[in-house]
């Protein structure tokens, strides 16, 4: 299998898409990736609602299905590297089992370990993750074709009755920005933002 489809869409910016992502938002919670993923989700407008995810790859998409079988009522975005996915790919059926209608998972895809070297994923050209999330029974799983469609998939997206996975391709640009490491406040201020906690 190759990634013909997403070599079809137009290659966009990491911390664009994510600012339009969050324009977008009230209340939802975003579950950010390690990395440059939840770099640009911190710089893109820091909300108690994101919960910056540090140092284990692949649990963003385990994470945000948590919070969304959690809180139903509340949608739930999750934004992970191709890269880090690959380590988990096996919550994507997990998440397909659960089908909770109120999340929504992001693929960054560069075809590289970004933060580490720019070394290429062991799939980069060879697997499309979107073709892998429909195989795994994600239905509503697709390539955003520029960054018009991206956002039309995220709006679709907030009254879908599904799961649904976006893949878009992105360039090789640096995060934006650097998120406070600290573990406990990231915890905290989050479940305040989710109203199960009150801040500390």
């Amino acid at each position: 299998m190759t990634a013909t489809p997403a070599r079809n869409t137009k290659v966009m910016n990491r911390f664009d898409l994510t600012q339009r992502l969050i324009a977008k938002l009230k209340d939802e919670a975003v579950i950010g990736g390690i990395g440059n993923t939840n770099f640009d989700l911190w710089a893109a407008g820091h909300r108690p609602q994101n919960f910056y995810m540090l140092g284990s790859m692949g649990l963003a998409f385990p994470i945000a299905l948590g919070v969304a079988l959690a809180q139903p009522k509340r949608r739930v975005f999750a934004l992970e590297g191709d890269g880090s996915l690959l380590m988990q790919l096996g919550c994507l059926s997990t998440i397909a089992t659960q089908a909770p209608k109120n999340l929504t998972m992001v693929v960054m895809d560069n075809g590289i370990y970004q933060i580490t070297g720019s070394q290429p994923t062991p799939a980069a050209g060879h697997t499309d993750v979107v073709a892998v999330a429909l195989a795994s029974g994600l239905a509503k799983s697709s390539w955003a074709a520029d960054e018009d469609d991206f956002e039309r998939l995220i709006e679709q997206s907030m009254t879908a009755t599904a799961p649904t996975l976006i893949g878009v391709r992105i360039d090789d640009k640096p995060g934006t920005g650097t998120t406070r490491r600290d573990p406990v406040q990231i915890r905290e201020r989050f479940m305040h933002g989710m109203g199960v906690r009150q801040l500390l």
